[in-house]
């Protein structure tokens, strides 16, 4: 087997998502044309979003408020 081509999945949980029309039929476009299934892309826009929120201090500064609320909540 060649490095790198195949790469176990960690545990997988299924989803569903709703998109309009037109999402779906770019969606199906930039797959079609990167040569990648269309769940591969969305896993890599899921990714490339939670990345980018990690490295915005206002998400952050949101999380540990709502981290400590909830740490608060059940110390009762």
């Amino acid at each position: 087997m060649l490095a790198g081509i195949f790469t176990p999945m960690k545990p997988v949980k299924a989803m569903t998502i709703r998109l309009s029309a037109e999402q779906a039929e770019a969606l199906e476009a930039v797959a079609s044309v990167d040569a990648r299934p269309v769940s591969e892309i969305i896993r890599a826009a899921i990714a490339e979003h939670i990345d980018s929120r990690k490295k915005d201090p206002a998400f952050q500064d949101g999380l540990k408020h709502r981290l400590d609320r909830a740490r608060r909540l059940f110390r009762k």
